[in-house]
C-alpha cells in the first residue's frame, strides 16, 4: 500500500515563501508501474469552506509540469524520484493560499491507483 506523508506546513506572512515535501513509500517495485517513477505527483489545496482545488502536477516522463492560474509563476513543482519524494515551493504568498495541502499520487493504466496524504496546513498571515 503506497503512503504519501506531506510535511513543511506552517505559518508564514504574507510575501513569504514555503517548500512542502511528500513523502511516499510502500512501493513494491514488482513491475515499472509499481514504482514512484511511474506515478503523476499532484498537488492539490482545500481552503475551509472550498473545493479541493488542483495546483500542479509533474511526470517523470518529460514535458513541462502542469499548474492551475491561480498558482502559475508562484509555485514550483518537482520530484526527485531518487527519493521518491516531490516537492511544492511557494513563494509571493497571499493569505488567500490559506488552506490544507494535499499530496497526491496517480498510477498508469486504464485504472489507474489513486493515493492522498493526510494533508498539510499552509497558513499565510501576518
Amino acid at each position: 500500500q503506497v503512503q504519501l506523508e506531506e510535511s513543511g506546513g506552517g505559518l508564514v506572512q504574507p510575501g513569504g515563501s514555503l517548500t512542502l515535501s511528500c513523502a511516499a513509500s510502500g512501493f513494491t517495485f514488482s513491475s515499472w508501474a509499481m514504482t514512484f517513477t511511474s506515478y503523476t505527483m499532484s498537488w492539490y489545496r482545500q481552503a475551509p469552506g472550498k473545493e479541493r482545488e488542483f495546483l500542479a502536477s509533474v511526470t517523470s516522463f518529460g514535458g513541462s509540469p502542469n499548474y492551475a492560474d491561480s498558482v502559475k509563476g508562484r509555485f514550483t513543482i518537482s520530484r526527485d524520484d531518487g527519493k521518491d519524494t516531490a516537492y511544492l515551493q511557494m513563494t509571493s504568498l497571499k493569505s488567500e493560499d490559506t488552506a490544507v495541502y494535499y499530496c497526491n499520487a496517480k498510477g498508469v493504466g486504464p485504472s489507474p491507483r489513486e493515493y492522498w496524504g493526510q494533508g498539510t496546513q499552509v497558513t499565510v498571515s501576518a
